[in-house]
């Protein structure tokens, strides 16, 4: 629990750091850059200064309910956000890469309020029209890359969960798109739909000689 609350309190920390030098910025996450189908998302957050949301992290370290709890208390608190994607066939068109960047462009974009400067999840930053910088491991650093990182993905969630209804053979629900063995099996048995990444599954049919 002690380990728990310093994390959480060096989220903050660290966002304050930030503030100093630019009072408005913007944290900046994506989701589903490894998954076999759907599209990638990408969150842009930006947080209040004083405001703290407990149990707020990296949303890879939250359980999905936990993620689902804090992403309406996140868009609630927010000074401002936005949600956006790229396509299936913008991440077949420009690779999986350059569709994650579009979608952080479109995601700072989206914003009610114009940012001060944008601070990105990894090493590689989006085109944006003000300063911007890039964090690696940034979701476990900085409160405001920590809740985009919670609404990309439950975003990305929620898209799977439909996209289920339309392709229920497939389990997309259940793996959310990645390559598990019951996700492979079900293309093995019906091939794949318009909502699956042909680019990555490319390898795979190679590996089955087809």
């Amino acid at each position: 629990m002690a380990r728990q609350l310093k994390i959480y309190s060096e989220l903050f920390a660290y966002d304050s750091e930030i503030r100093k030098q630019f009072p408005v910025f913007c944290g900046v996450d994506e989701a589903g850059r490894g998954p076999l189908a759907g599209d990638v998302y990408a969150a842009a957050v930006i947080l209040p200064e004083g405001l703290t949301i407990p149990g707020l992290n990296d949303s890879k370290k939250l359980s999905e309910a936990k993620r689902e709890a804090l992403a309406p208390i996140i868009m609630a608190q927010a000074a401002a956000y936005c949600i956006a994607s790229a396509s299936v066939g913008e991440i077949e068109r420009l690779n999986i890469l350059q569709a994650a960047l579009l979608a952080m462009h479109r995601a700072v974009e989206g914003l009610s309020v114009t940012p001060d400067f944008v601070l990105t999840d990894g090493n590689q930053p989006p085109v944006v029209p003000m300063p911007v910088g890039t964090l690696v491991g940034g979701d476990a650093k900085s409160a405001s890359i920590a809740a985009a990182s919670v609404l990309a993905k439950t975003a990305r969630d929620a898209a799977l969960r439909e996209l289920d209804l339309q392709y229920p053979q497939y389990g997309f629900a259940a793996h959310k798109g990645y390559g598990t063995k019951a996700h492979y099996a079900a293309i093995d048995e019906y091939g794949p739909c318009p909502a699956h990444r042909m680019s990555f599954l490319k390898k795979y049919y190679e590996r089955q000689g087809k």
